[in-house]
């Protein structure tokens, strides 16, 4: 079973302006609304590719009921915890010349509810994929990853991480079998500019050498690279088509990697699937549908570099 875990989920408001006007009054062409967070995107993608899994998180709120029916809706496999404050967040998506997001903060999750999740995770079992993805709220510390990993890793389950900052590098040392970050978040990781490939690959030595055993690094429209646990690096390049959805798009590669890997057992065509399945994101309104994946991968090829 595939299971990812959203910690700091939201209800994503998408507005379509022409133009965004500072200190004025703006008035969308249209909206969108959908169950926000990392995970949930990842859980959707591999619904699409077919692929059994369960979105774990937490919800509060009127908001949160929202997001519950939002992924029944969408026929989304998911286990809830319900928060007794407060609401799950509203993360404002505007999409005028360039896109700009505000997002709020989320609700508080205590240590009680907390332990309903490490009940779960316990439960885990061997060959299982954990998928913890995206922020965190203000009320637990940037550690908790490392706690879920560490019950997981007891139970023999695969572990990939997609986070940033702190929250990431804190479960380096538990060897996860993935991470991805973007480029923004490789250059905030290592403390560096990246103006090379090979400045690229020593970022990525060195966070391997702190315990990541295979690294895809997703590039836009500049597609993806994976250096996998023996240190050969691989690129694919990202599909053709017009950009209309940078959200989700580096989720949708976890999910077609995960889904790759699973069904192959082999990282170079992890990389392919993975890298169609976030074009077509990209490429669409909402995550990417399974003949846009289709049409896609027949496009894509992955090479050594």
């Amino acid at each position: 079973m595939i299971y990812t875990i959203t910690l700091n989920p939201s209800l994503d408001y998408i507005v379509h302006i022409s133009q965004l006007q500072q200190g004025e009054t703006n008035r969308s062409s249209n909206e969108e609304i959908y169950p926000g967070g990392k995970g949930f995107n990842v859980a959707l993608m591999l619904h699409k590719l077919g692929l059994e899994s369960t979105a774990i998180g937490f919800v509060a709120g009127f908001t949160g009921h929202e997001i519950e029916r939002l992924l029944k809706e969408k026929e989304v496999k998911a286990e809830l915890y319900r928060l007794d404050s407060g609401n799950s967040r509203i993360n404002v998506k505007i999409k005028a010349e360039s896109e700009t997001e505000i997002n709020g903060t989320g609700a508080t999750i205590t240590e009680e509810k907390l332990d309903l999740l490490m009940e779960k995770v316990s439960l885990m079992e061997k060959d299982d994929v954990l998928v913890l993805a995206g922020s965190i709220p203000p009320s637990l510390d940037e550690g908790v990853y490392h706690k879920i990993i560490t019950l997981a890793k007891q139970k023999a389950v695969m572990v990939v991480v997609d986070a940033t900052g702190a929250l990431l590098k804190n479960t380096l040392a538990d060897h996860p079998f993935l991470i991805k970050p973007n480029l923004a978040e490789l250059e905030m990781l290592c403390d560096c500019k990246i103006k090379s490939l090979d400045d690229l690959l020593a970022c990525v030595t060195m966070l391997q050498q702190l315990g990541a055993l295979n690294v895809l690094v997703s590039l836009g429209k500049e597609g993806a690279i994976l250096v996998d646990s023996s240190s050969q690096a691989y690129y694919c390049q990202a599909g053709r088509g017009q950009l209309k959805n940078s959200v989700g798009s580096g989720d949708s590669m976890v999910a077609g990697f995960i889904a790759g890997y699973m069904k192959t057992q082999n990282l170079q065509e992890a990389l392919r699937l993975g890298s169609a399945c976030g074009s077509a994101t990209a490429f669409s309104e909402d995550i990417g549908d399974i003949e846009q994946v289709e049409a896609i991968y027949q496009q894509l090829a992955v090479r050594l570099l």
